[in-house]
């Protein structure tokens, strides 16, 4: 049975009227002291899952974060909409921290953040002893998965809870996790008696596209420029090098760009994040040590311009845009180079032929979906398990790529390596097999006296960049790999031989020609509903406004009020304390704080 305090908290302190998708189901279940494990998208609510039953039970809700960097904006929020939350970390200093601590054991406060390296220190242990624990939530629960994306060593200790406080409910909550990672989480975290949600990992405001990359940073300047001036944005790199040359190369393009990795000082990334967090149209360029557990609703664009390494690393920092719900992009460039250096990544790495077969695995789920010839949405949720209709709101629904027979092609491709391997001490690259497919003397071609073998020429028919096509599915598809001898030699497979003796037809992904011409020119940006024109007016009143707030309690804008909410505002245009407290988002805390500054803009408004 529903506890009805449950829906009386929600909207009394976070001003919702009910509950999303299975909130209420994990709500009830973690009241009552059950355990769960919760999969939830970025955006779903999961934070929720846990701060509505801290408020419920007696005593303080302890959160396992495991970034330092942003438990003050988490509690930023949680205080300004009346709820008593601290952290304790490496930030404070002592008197700080015992001022936290002695408000814990007197029972002071709702909610508790902690970093899993502090906890699990005998001194953290003994002060949760001295006082009451509601529940323990450990959030972005995917850090213990070693197969993961973001494995922290020392989620790896968080089985402890189970042990020390067994009468204490858990909840482990992640964004991304396939059935495999979910059960890693559950025997690691002794999670083995929780029950699980997943709720749908769809994202449909999100439109997915993947581009051919070519002249990448040009590509990412006319995409921002073209769909994106002034947003808020991420763009991932693999590299640090790479984050430091496209932050600097957008500045001077006018885009307003920081760069975020984990070589440069702890300073220097808690200033850019913080910018990030607080100002409107930051362009973030990171590695992916950034964006986990960052709560800014209003990041329209995710790009990729280097190959993730994952389909859930992919999914995890696709799903950082657009948490408000409004209409976001997540755009990635992806080429023939990006294939061959990941998987000579692989064949270097230290670990043992596991280890390397697993990321093996990962890169081939994630090149099936860049070399996918169905809708982007339908493949990315399946590999979660989860089946959906063709979305419309992806490159390929909107833009349907062709499929070619393209077994020729392939022998060819395939003969030219074949005769280049004989050759014993030399190493010819993907730019090279190209140049002789086309027929191309080089001085590199005329070297080695490759215009004399049978392949030379026998692929003028097809550009550069339509074989550079071929070899890239090759690859994706196993039918070529990658030499061990860490130069980037492309070599024949198991599989190969199937495809050279004509055993089967190969059918290949070409971009339509919409789609190529789109890829370098402008296309329509993803539109949120538009506002009427006096209503829009009231939206951007109601922005600088809660601008002004935000800065003199030094908080992020959406701590405030989120976009969302200030749209509703503008078009219900409320005339009463009552009616502006029905808004989403709006609740008994940041009514009285408000309420009254709103209704005076809404009604100045009116008045003209």
């Amino acid at each position: 049975m529903s506890d009805p305090r449950a829906l009386e908290v929600l909207r009394r302190v976070f001003g919702y009227e009910s509950f999303r998708g299975d909130q209420r189901a994990i709500v009830d279940h973690v009241i009552a002291g059950g355990d769960a494990l919760v999969l939830m998208p970025t955006g779903g609510g999961k934070s929720l899952c846990y701060q509505v039953p801290s408020l419920v039970r007696a005593g303080t809700g302890v959160v396992v974060s495991p970034l330092i960097a942003l438990m003050q904006d988490q509690v930023d929020a949680l205080t300004e909409l009346g709820v008593r939350a601290a952290f304790l970390n490496s930030t404070q200093d002592w008197r700080e921290a015992r001022e936290v601590e002695q408000a814990f054991v007197n029972g002071e406060l709702d909610l508790l953040y902690v970093a899993p390296e502090r906890l699990l220190t005998d001194r953290c242990q003994q002060l949760l002893d001295r006082g009451r624990i509601a529940l323990f939530a450990i959030d972005e629960a995917h850090c213990v998965s070693q197969w993961g994306h973001d494995f922290r060593p020392e989620y790896m200790g968080l089985s402890l809870l189970h042990e020390r406080w067994p009468d204490v409910p858990r909840i482990a909550l992640t964004a991304t996790a396939t059935e495999h990672t979910r059960a890693e989480i559950a025997q690691r975290l002794k999670l083995d008696e929780a029950e699980h949600f997943v709720a749908s990992f769809d994202r449909p405001n999100i439109r997915y596209r993947i581009v051919e990359k070519n002249e990448v940073r040009k590509q990412l300047l006319e995409f921002i420029r073209a769909e994106h001036m002034g947003d808020s944005g991420v763009v991932y790199a693999l590299s640090r090098a790479r984050v430091e040359e496209t932050a600097d190369f957008l500045c001077h393009q006018g885009i307003n760009a920081l760069p975020y990795h984990a070589g440069l000082s702890p300073q220097v990334r808690a200033e850019n994040q913080s910018r990030f967090l607080r100002e409107d149209g930051i362009v973030m360029v990171a590695t992916i040590a950034f964006g986990m557990g960052i709560d800014k609703p209003d990041v329209r664009f995710v790009a990729h311009i280097d190959l993730p390494k994952s389909v859930e690393g992919y999914y995890q920092e696709t799903g950082r845009g657009g948490r408000d719900g409004l209409p976001a992009s997540a755009w990635l460039a992806y080429g023939l180079q990006d294939v061959v250096q990941q998987r000579r990544m692989i064949d270097e790495s230290q670990g043992d032929e596991t280890f390397k077969r697993r990321l093996g695995q990962h890169l081939d789920a994630m090149l099936g979906l860049c070399e996918t010839v169905e809708c982007r949405r339908v493949r990315l949720l399946n590999y979660f398990g989860q089946t959906i209709s063709a979305c419309g709101n992806c490159d390929v629904c909107l833009e349907p790529p062709e499929a070619w027979d393209g077994t020729v092609a392939a022998q060819k491709v395939l003969s030219a390596v074949y005769r280049l391997a004989k050759e014993r001490g030399q190493r010819y690259g993907a730019g090279h097999i190209i140049d002789i497919l086309r027929g191309k003397s080089t001085e590199r071609v005329a070297q080695y006296g490759h215009e004399s073998l049978s392949v030379f020429g026998v692929g003028a028919d097809l550009s550069e960049s339509a074989w550079r096509g071929v070899l890239r599915q090759l690859l994706a598809k196993g039918l070529l790999q990658v030499d061990h001898d860490g130069y980037g030699t492309l070599a024949l497979t198991e599989g190969s031989r199937a495809v050279l003796k004509g055993e089967y037809q190969l059918m290949l992904r070409r971009e339509s020609p919409k789609a190529a011409r789109a890829a370098r020119g402008t296309r329509a940006k993803p539109q949120a509903v538009e506002l009427p024109a006096s209503a829009q007016a009231l939206f951007e009143d109601l922005r600088a406004w809660r601008g002004e707030v935000a800065r003199e309690h030094g908080v992020p804008a959406y701590v405030i009020f989120h976009d969302a909410t200030l749209r509703e505002i503008a078009l219900s245009e409320p005339d009463s304390l009552d009616a502006l407290g029905h808004i989403s988002g709006v609740g008994a805390r940041k009514l009285e704080a408000y309420g009254e500054d709103i209704l005076e803009r809404v009604a100045a408004h009116a008045a003209g």
